[in-house]
């Protein structure tokens, strides 16, 4: 059995009245025993779990009495016993890029942000594992807030539903089947690291790659981590979705600064790990995120290191233009800077996009999330108007 790797930190189940259950973000297996266990023949069970399923996760429903296949005094006993819940919208802001950044209420009134990216051809969702995180990362603005608890998997997969009850893009009965996907990908790149809240992000994103719902390949679906070794190779056995490593420097002294975590899993640790992903989830490329921070780490000398230290590994490296916040301690690497790093890592071999930024004007842009809400509730609390937590 797998040691658990996640943090010290409560995932706290949403707060329900007393004998009710959140049937969202259970598994298949999870699914039909709870309904066992409140009274469905067990013959039953299969089949009337695989209906809720497809009702819940392929067509959107999250009104028992809308599930018109189950007869009324079945759903009459389902809406006794369980619950329907998805984090609730607080506010959308739209971009002038067409960027939507969705502030979300779970239970006890913590908010997550997400963020979904148009794009021609596909549109990427990038959600949330944890309130708050405890990386610290020097660059980010999301690790200056502090950790406060593990989203559930029903708190992940609902950043999914909600975000498709905002598109539209739920099945209409009776009318053809769509094959154009506004939400095509997923990535874990909101706040947290996903690997210290292993098992509900397993669980979430199983509901989410599931043929009979959502329907998201695993190429679809990218976990970025910054370095938890133990992790990895759990992620890619048990998940085998895309990965992608939050590297952003050359060299232990400057990673220690950048990633904290570096100074438990150094890079040769991490390197090590990262050479059996590939092989063990038959992924294309590990995707390494390096975000570009001004005379800090975006020298011809660290590009070239950069390198040299992932030869043999499947990769491409995403350069990040930084998305500076106020009080940021580093600055955006300089065009020409950041055109000469992509041009030496190109020629060595790996494609190199510069990630254009993206919901800048709104702080929904890598590195940002959470930080407006927070000021906002601080100026709320600061007023004497800030708002009850729900129970």
């Amino acid at each position: 059995m797998n040691a658990p790797i996640t943090q010290d930190v409560l995932t706290l189940p949403r707060k329900l009245p007393e004998g009710q259950v959140n049937l969202i973000g259970l598994t298949r297996e999870q699914l039909r025993q709870t309904l066992i266990d409140h009274g469905t023949p067990e013959k039953q069970a299969k089949m009337r779990m695989g209906q809720l399923w497809h009702w819940l996760y392929n067509r959107g429903i999250r009104d028992f009495e809308q599930m018109t296949n189950l007869a009324k005094p079945y759903r009459a006993s389902l809406a006794r016993d369980f619950v329907l819940e998805v984090p609730e919208v607080v506010s959308k802001q739209v971009s002038t890029d067409g960027t939507r950044k969705y502030l979300l209420r779970i239970a006890g009134g913590s908010e997550v942000e997400a963020v979904y990216i148009p794009e021609e051809g596909r549109g990427t969702l990038c959600i949330s594992s944890q309130v708050g995180c405890t990386l610290t990362c020097s660059f980010c603005h999301t690790g200056t807030q502090r950790l406060v608890r593990n989203l559930t998997a029903g708190e992940i997969v609902g950043q999914i539903l909600v975000v498709r009850d905002d598109l539209g893009e739920w099945p209409e009965a009776g009318k053809p089947k769509d094959e154009a996907r506004l939400l095509s990908n997923i990535v874990l790149m909101g706040m947290g690291e996903p690997l210290y809240n292993f098992d509900a992000v397993r669980d979430a994103m199983k509901i989410a790659m599931d043929g009979d719902g959502i329907a998201l390949s695993r190429r679809r679906i990218t976990l970025s981590t910054s370095g938890v070794v133990p992790g990895i190779a759990r992620a890619a056995e048990e998940i085998g979705c895309l990965l992608a490593v939050s590297f952003h420097a050359t060299t232990d002294e400057v990673r220690d600064e950048l990633v904290p975590i570096n100074k438990k899993w150094n890079i040769a640790t991490l390197l090590d790990a990262l050479k059996a992903y590939p092989r063990l989830s038959n992924s294309e490329r590990i995707t390494f995120e390096y975000v570009m921070l001004k005379d800090v780490n975006d020298s011809d000398e660290d590009a070239r290191r950069l390198v040299r230290l992932i030869r043999g590994i499947p990769a491409k490296i995403n350069l990040i233009p930084f998305n500076e916040w106020p009080g940021a301690p580093y600055k955006r690497s300089d065009w020409s800077r950041i055109e000469s790093f992509a041009d030496i890592v190109y020629k060595a071999g790996y494609a190199s996009p510069v990630r254009t930024p993206r919901g800048e004007d709104i702080m929904a842009a890598c590195g940002q999330l959470k930080s407006e809400s927070e000021r906002a509730k601080r100026e709320r609390r600061a007023a004497g108007t800030a708002p009850q937590a729900p129970a």
